[in-house]
């Protein structure tokens, strides 16, 4: 019998009983993660043209919403399916096929005549993107060599890391250039599909060998239906906590910025991509870590232990503002990974489902954020929103209620 202080301490995870050691594929591991980072660079120049995109076309606000409910739509709504029918017919060459789609949006994109075009070409866009995250997801995890955390962590920090740079690169080159120089990021589309041809070789040449051993971990742990389905929920709710906070600064932080502190509109933008790198930085640390300690250990720290800093901001200077940022970044960005790890544990077999489920719902969650606290900015100011949100970290406690996988999988053994 273990003691209850005993029974509070992470321990490491044990070898995974139905798969034999392999070693963990880092060539692998990092074209995923480039391509991921050129992926997401492609995504994030949508969001970044908006005023280039309003001006040209005379848009309206209503229709720039629009734009946004469409990319949202088919990137998030679409991933679920995408994963659902991959799980039971693998596809290894939909990787290159789904970073086509992307390459036709955003041609449309820097020659569409009309708004309906303009409308296509975020659908086109956002198709690319539900068929890349739930199948290079779980080429990430077949590279893993059973360092599952690890792998998702260096498959993030691509896409996390792409976010980051596409507002700068959107301001560089297709604010002083115009609409039409968005055709030059299709070279980074081309170079995407030529990476992803190496990979799904790879990956079809891998399946047959590692896709069919049935794992056993559903049985090992021993959860009951209504213990998986009530543990997806609250990393439902995790999710929403974490992506709604993280809108509000992606989407507001320059607005807050500028009008509580009233520093340029370029001095925002630094602010906005030291925020973004830190986001980047730190989703490199949830995965290995949680490989060691365990995942619910990981969850608890990034979602809870940024409750102080959330609280704190809204009172900082501009100085502190920036610090609490930073460090805000670097620990909520640990949560996805340890998150989508300990999903694809409670229901094995299933990870492109399970990928395509979390990539959807936090896709979802931030176009709704942003759109919900833009209404409650709208209302109440933007200081408000920031005031309102700095209580979203505080759900991490629910975590509380997760079964402890690892200890379950000792017992069981």
């Amino acid at each position: 019998m273990r003691s209850p202080a005993e029974e509070t301490l992470p321990s490491p995870l044990p070898a995974d009983p139905t798969h034999p050691e392999q070693a963990t594929e880092f060539g692998i591991l990092g074209a995923i993660s480039f391509s991921h980072l050129l992926n997401d660079m492609i995504q994030s120049l949508i969001l970044a043209i908006y005023p280039i995109l309003k001006a040209g076309f005379h848009l309206n606000f209503a229709q720039v919403g629009l734009i946004t409910l469409t990319y949202q739509v088919t990137a998030s709504l679409l991933q679920p399916m995408v994963g659902m029918i991959t799980d039971r017919k693998p596809m290894p060459y939909s990787l290159p096929v789904g970073m086509g789609f992307t390459l036709c949006g955003l041609l449309l994109l820097a020659t569409a005549p009309n708004f309906p075009v303009l409308l296509l070409a975020a659908a086109l866009v956002g198709t690319g993107s539900s068929v890349f995250h739930p199948e290079s997801s779980r080429v990430a995890r077949m590279a893993s060599g059973g360092r599952h955390g690890l792998a998702q962590s260096l498959f993030q920090v691509g896409g996390n890391t792409g976010a980051s740079l596409g507002p700068l690169l959107a301001a560089w080159i297709i604010v002083p250039n115009g609409r039409g120089s968005v055709a030059w990021f299709s070279l980074a589309a081309l170079l995407a599909i030529v990476v992803l041809l190496q990979v799904s070789r790879w990956y079809r040449d891998h399946h047959a060998v590692r896709g069919k051993a049935k794992p056993r971990h559903a049985l090992e742990l021993k959860l009951t239906r209504e213990q998986v389905a009530g543990s997806l929920l609250i990393l439902g709710l995790l999710i929403f906590s974490k992506y709604f906070y993280m809108a509000s600064i992606s989407s507001y932080y320059t607005f807050y910025l500028i009008h509580k502190f009233g520093v340029s509109v370029q001095n925002a933008q630094t602010h906005l991509f030291v925020f973004l790198f830190a986001v980047a930085a730190g989703s490199l640390i949830g995965g290995p870590v949680g490989d060691r300690i365990g995942r619910k250990w990981v969850i608890w720290v990034s979602i809870l232990g940024v409750a102080p800093f959330s609280l704190m901001l809204p009172h900082a200077d501009l100085f502190w503002t920036g610090v609490l940022t930073v460090v805000i970044g670097l620990i909520l960005s640990s949560a996805f990974s340890a998150i989508l790890v300990y999903a694809q544990e409670l229901i094995p077999g299933r990870v492109g489902m399970i990928s395509g489920l979390f990539f959807g719902f936090a896709f979802g969650m931030g176009g709704i954020g942003a759109a919900v606290l833009g209404r409650v900015a709208d209302a109440r100011g933007i200081d408000y929103v920031y005031q309102l949100c700095a209580y979203l970290p505080l759900l991490g406690m629910i975590t509380v209620f997760l079964p402890g996988l690892e200890r379950s999988r000792r017992q069981a053994a």
